[in-house]
């Protein structure tokens, strides 16, 4: 019986897993056609990606640095807000970058819509990760 259900969870496990790498592809096509688009033909908001690989850093690490007691505990605390600020910093960029206050913008507004759709996307699977891997029996406190 126990066998049954490991791999059950396994099995869900997997299917989770998958459909998280798929979210993040569609979230990554979002950010590749704001840059390459012909209308758009503009790399800067690909800087992005540096967020969406400095945001799950703070979680990570408070994760396994910290013990899971019962009360607020302030290494998580400054991690939750160091992610929040990466987060909000990375929806903040293609604004600023749309609304330069030069002559012409750095880059338009379409490609801006595309980069927060983009990081909607992204920053929902990292989420989904974060809550998949709590509620399973997956360790990721070993990365």
């Amino acid at each position: 019986m126990a066998e049954a259900r490991r791999t059950h969870l396994g099995v869900l496990s997997l299917q989770a897993l998958v459909s998280l790498a798929f979210s993040a592809s569609i979230g990554l096509m979002f950010l590749i056609l704001a840059c390459a688009l012909p209308e758009y033909n503009n790399w800067w908001p690909f800087f992005v990606l540096i967020f969406y690989i400095l945001a799950p850093i703070p979680s990570l690490m408070a994760r396994r640095m910290s013990e899971d007691s019962g009360g607020s505990n302030p290494c998580k605390e400054l991690a939750y807000f160091l992610t929040a600020g990466l987060v909000v910093s990375a929806f903040g960029l293609p604004i600023v970058l749309a609304r330069s206050p030069s002559s012409a913008p750095v880059i338009q507004w379409g490609a801006c819509a595309l980069v927060l759709a983009g990081n909607v996307v992204t920053f929902l699977t990292i989420w989904g990760f974060f809550v998949m891997a709590d509620s399973d029996d997956v360790e990721y406190s070993m990365w």
